[in-house]
């Protein structure tokens, strides 16, 4: 996917002379990061719904308790993610024309892309637009500089990048500690079995 995405934008991101530049690359930075979230999401859902069984007959086996098997599942989570980032990041970053720098490079694409799995897009997207346009002095075809057009129409500030990124961290964590809270209480089997209860009482 990161190559077709790369393919159909290629080199959009280094065109930066005119507005719907600006628009274009932050549509394509849209559509990118919420197909990396929603195959993220996509990818870890069928998991979690065949251990949540294992899980129910371990914890009545007494194997384990619920908060180290929630933290297990996040943790496991974090290479995996990590590593598809990379690769999706290398890619598409690379072939779309963003700016190769290190710093823009740690700042937007991965940073963000690997926690995107808890994150509202909104943050995201203020993260990776202000990354890659909040700090070019390059003049358009209507006079403002490709930094104040970004703070004028988005509201991005490029030295807002660090709220953003506290914020980022903190939605991912705060999912995270829910997961593991919640997962103790509920109990998906007493449910099932309430359900056939009742259904049964009918026939």
């Amino acid at each position: 996917m990161a190559l077709m995405f790369g393919t159909m934008f290629w080199d959009l991101g280094s065109k930066k002379s005119k507005e719907q530049d600006i628009f274009n690359s932050a549509g394509l930075i849209y559509a990118t990061v919420l197909f990396l979230g929603i195959q993220n999401a996509s990818t870890v859902q069928p998991a979690v719904a065949v251990e949540r069984t294992v899980f129910y007959r371990e914890r009545a086996a007494g194997m384990h308790s619920a908060l180290p098997y929630a933290h297990a599942q996040i943790l496991v989570e974090i290479p995996y993610i990590f590593a598809q980032t990379v690769v999706y990041a290398l890619i598409t970053c690379a072939m779309i024309g963003f700016e190769w720098t290190a710093a823009k490079f740690f700042r937007g694409c991965l940073c963000v892309e690997m926690l995107l799995s808890g994150c509202p897009v909104s943050w995201t997207l203020y993260r990776l637009i202000a990354s890659q346009f909040a700090d070019i002095k390059d003049t358009l075809e209507g006079g403002q500089t490709v930094e104040q057009f970004v703070r004028d129409y988005y509201g991005t500030k490029h030295d807002f990048l660090g709220v953003v990124a506290a914020v980022i961290h903190g939605f991912t964590f705060l999912f995270a500690f829910t997961f593991a809270v919640f997962i103790r209480p509920f109990n998906f089997q007493t449910r099932l079995e309430g359900q056939k209860k009742y259904y049964a009482s009918f026939s």
